[in-house]
């Protein structure tokens, strides 16, 4: 939680970090806070009206449905096929190597992405070219 809400929701706390203000700055704040208070009722006021038309649309369309006879496993297989389902992510195939080298004697390969290797970025600095290390 953080401090100003510490301060805030702990009378204790909020008294001794408001005992410095005036009446008319604490009547300012009591002001402020209450149009807070007062706008948020009104937001959640005119989320549960949402809610409860939703609520009354569907139990419209079930007292619809029970009239015409139909039930909700008729509609299941017409829904299924229109819901389009993600697309899996497969595993790609990892990038065959392109390039190979000898260090410490073991032969290792590169794709060519990433970081160069460090046996393979010390030839190129001494004059070496890439196409050298290329799998043939």
């Amino acid at each position: 939680m953080s401090d100003f809400l510490s301060i805030l929701t702990h009378e204790r706390r909020l008294r001794a970090n408001t005992k410095d203000l005036s009446l008319t700055e604490l009547e300012e704040v009591k002001v402020k806070l209450s149009r807070i208070i007062q706008a948020r009722e009104e937001e959640e006021a005119e989320l549960r009206k949402v809610e409860a038309e939703k609520l009354a649309r569907v139990e419209a369309i079930r007292k619809q449905m029970a009239e015409a006879g139909v039930q909700l496993e008729d509609l299941a297989p017409e829904l299924s096929s229109q819901v389009s389902k993600a697309p899996s992510q497969s595993k790609r195939a990892p990038k065959p190597a392109k390039y190979a080298y000898t260090l410490d004697g073991e032969r290792k390969t590169w794709t060519g992405q990433g970081r160069t290797p460090k046996v393979i970025q010390q030839a190129l600095d001494k004059g070496k070219a890439l196409k050298d290390f290329l799998i043939k």
